[in-house]
């Protein structure tokens, strides 16, 4: 996943996979760096203790992080570009996240950016996309994602460790984290199926790995030959890679400005 001379870039949630991962890193002996994306969700103050929980473990580990306000960056936090783009919010926000994470590494020199996917995150994501058949998720659903047209290599680490163990993990090394769930995540589907690979793992122990692992082995190089990855472009706004004319973000943001624009003029008149 990392060669020797990749530099590496952790995406820092203030949560227990993606601390647990960067600590990991770093006792390999992997020079990574962190980067925190400040969401803007101040409901329960989610975002600023999460943050609280990776500028610990920084100054503990003696690497930089990087801190990144969603709001500076897009005009708007995430709970309103997706309001305004009438798109969920986990959606809008998984979307951000990838958007600036990639524009962030490429600017700065990062070859590699790591996330804390997890066995229980994979297995889940795996599950929604092969009951709705979404054959271009599944053919992208790779533990690494190589580099190419100006996206960077995307990799996860800890996709053969349960939640449970990667808490376990964090535990032990006395890392604290964030236990609160994101207040938007309530009734999400990825927690729903995390349920039910629960209770078919409770009755047949090594299901959820079985499931993952033989997809990316057997099933996964099969349909990257069938579904090659679209030919992408630059955005004609920003330059990152895209399949249409504007990127979704881009998309995202004009929505936006253009309901903040029409809210002005009904206050106005």
């Amino acid at each position: 996943m990392i060669a020797p001379d990749d530099k590496v870039l952790v995406a820092v949630s203030g949560g227990k996979d993606s601390l647990g991962l960067w600590f990991a890193l770093t006792e390999l002996g992997y020079e990574a760096d962190g980067l925190y994306l400040d969401l803007g969700i101040s409901a329960g103050e989610y975002s600023s203790h999460s943050k609280q929980f990776a500028q610990q473990l920084a100054e503990r580990i003696q690497r930089t992080l990087h801190i990144v306000s969603v709001s500076e960056e897009m005009g708007k936090p995430v709970p309103e570009l997706a309001f305004a783009s009438k798109r969920e919010t986990c959606s809008a926000c998984g979307a951000v996240k990838r958007y600036l994470f990639n524009r962030f590494a490429l600017e700065n020199g990062y070859t590699v950016i790591a996330t804390g996917h997890n066995l229980d995150d994979e297995a889940a994501t795996l599950m929604g996309n092969v009951l709705r058949w979404q054959l271009g998720y599944l053919a992208r659903q790779a533990p690494v994602l190589p580099a190419k047209n100006g996206l960077a290599k995307r990799i996860k680490p800890f996709i053969r460790f349960t939640e449970k163990q990667v808490a376990l993990f964090t535990i032990l090394n006395r890392i604290p984290y964030i236990e609160q769930e994101c207040p938007f995540s309530e009734g999400a589907a990825s927690l729903f199926y995390k349920d039910l690979l629960n209770k078919i793992e409770e009755r047949s122990p090594g299901t959820k790995w079985a499931f993952y692992s033989q997809f990316v082995e057997q099933i996964q190089p099969l349909l990257d030959e069938k579904f090659p990855e679209p030919e992408l472009r630059p955005c004609i706004r920003c330059g990152t890679p895209t399949t249409a004319e504007i990127c979704s973000v881009c998309r995202m943001k004009e929505r936006a400005n253009r309901l903040v624009a029409r809210l002005n003029s009904e206050v106005n008149s």
